[in-house]
């Protein structure tokens, strides 16, 4: 199956980012454009933006997808472990968040919030999860090119129904 039809040239994305763990986030950021550059979509149409931590990508989020600039945002960051119960907050209020921003906005969320039950600051850890992020920044290149094509069909349905 020829993969290259799903978006159009002129579709823009934005791209958020935590900065904590930057150097491993980053990973996921530079497979994310690797692969949807690889299925078609040039470079320049997507917008990096960062913001301090995991906590501040859904309001960002929110405010890109409302812009009208936008037929997706991909989220990518690491929360890591503060003790289970917060751990377990702040993962559950991002994913929470960014689902509720594409409900409200119908403009597509991919997440690619990493939330890994043990993280410690070790050379092993850092190394294991650079190379996870940029498996995740693949398969988040790959469902959002999806996406984009599944929502262009769903609002061609709608648009033909009326």
């Amino acid at each position: 199956m020829n993969q290259r039809h799903p978006t159009k040239t002129e579709d823009r994305i934005a791209f958020v980012q935590s900065c904590w763990h930057k150097d491993i986030v980053d990973e996921c950021r530079k497979a994310f454009v690797a692969e949807i550059v690889r299925l078609g979509l040039p470079e320049d149409r997507i917008d990096h933006y960062e913001v301090p931590g995991v906590f501040e990508i859904p309001l960002e989020a929110k405010l890109l997808a409302e812009s009208g600039r936008y037929q997706a945002i991909v989220a990518s960051g690491l929360v890591v472990n503060g003790g289970i119960y917060r751990h377990e907050f702040v993962s559950d209020a991002v994913i929470n968040g960014l689902m509720q921003v594409q409900l409200a906005t119908s403009v597509p969320v991919i997440s690619a919030v990493l939330t890994p039950q043990a993280f410690h600051e070790h050379d092993e850890h850092r190394r294991f999860f650079r190379e996870h992020f940029v498996v995740k920044g693949a398969e988040a290149a790959s469902a959002c090119w999806r996406t984009l094509a599944h929502v262009r069909h769903a609002r061609g349905l709608a648009a033909a129904a009326d």
